[in-house]
């Protein structure tokens, strides 16, 4: 059994949103900022917390916040700099605009660990997820040499290691929605009421 003393929580917080034209942490849902719901999911099941973002404002949710090493790189550099900070062989990473996002689904991440995977993604509408995925540390030295290279396609890093999918069944389609434009935050909204 996976202790949570072995696992880390990463959230990506420094998005620029530019269809959403804010900071996509902070939009609300149910009077909660989208950001506490990564954090409630997270918590059962982490040792720690860190929130990667430069804005000072998430200092409010008494986390460890840190910024990117490499500025303006994307969800690639994001990932490194919180597998960086962590002090664990394991990390669970998530973008702070997910909403609905569960602790069983990130509970599956965690029962899916073996030996060879350095990636466990969630797979949701046939669609793998990147930022709702369990990292092993192993694989920061080959983010940084991407990020050296410029490369920021995170998709890209991913094929560079051992990955593989979790495929949530239906029920939890809801809970990998993420929120690009103001559309899909009314989308999650009437979701949240069903």
């Amino acid at each position: 059994m996976i202790n949570k003393t072995n696992i880390t929580g990463i959230i990506l917080a420094g998005g620029k949103s530019s269809r959403m034209g804010t900071d996509k942490g902070f939009l609300m849902l149910n009077n909660k900022p989208f950001v506490q719901y990564s954090i409630d999911a997270l918590k059962p099941l982490v040792s720690e917390i860190i929130i990667v973002s430069d804005d000072p404002d998430y200092d409010i949710f008494g986390l460890k916040r840190i910024t990117d090493d490499i500025k303006d790189a994307g969800p690639v550099s994001g990932i490194y700099s919180g597998l960086e900070a962590s002090k664990t062989e394991l990390s669970l990473v998530l973008s702070c605009d997910i909403p609905l996002i569960t602790s069983e689904v990130l509970q599956k991440l965690i029962n899916a660990i073996d030996d060879e995977s350095e990636i466990i993604e969630a797979e949701s509408n046939g669609k793998s997820m990147p930022l709702i995925a369990l990292y092993k540390r192993c694989v920061k030295d080959r983010f940084k040499s991407f990020l050296k290279q410029d490369e920021r396609r995170l998709r890209i890093a991913i094929k560079a290691c051992n990955y593989k999918n979790v495929v949530l069944d239906e029920s939890f389609q809801n809970a990998t929605l993420n929120v690009n434009t103001k559309e899909e935050l009314k989308q999650i909204e009437d979701a949240y009421k069903d």
